[in-house]
């Protein structure tokens, strides 16, 4: 198993990211110096590009591989957890 699904989506997110069509920095120069700046699927995709890479090297996997889906889950449901618990900006009215 390889981590190039991984490797795609993280391009793609950062290609549709602000860092790179508003500011027009490089994906490369957007993972460098603005991380903060990048949405949150960004930095999930990168982080699941880490572990999968790590995972690559891991004898305990050797065997049995990455599980490339598991990675795709994992990003989902972070995602759905960082919805449901951002506040509502919206103040209170009545």
């Amino acid at each position: 198993m390889s981590c190039n699904r991984i490797r795609e989506d993280l391009g793609n997110c950062l290609l549709r990211s602000n860092c790179v069509l508003r500011d027009g920095n490089t994906p490369q120069d957007c993972i460098r110096n603005h991380m903060d700046e990048l949405p949150e699927e960004c930095k999930l995709l990168r982080q699941a590009l880490y572990d999968c890479k790590r995972g690559m090297l891991d004898m305990r996997k050797r065997f049995r591989g990455n599980d490339p889906g598991q990675y795709k889950q994992d990003i989902e449901k972070q995602i759905q957890r960082n919805t449901i618990e951002q506040p509502s900006s919206a103040a209170p009215t009545g």
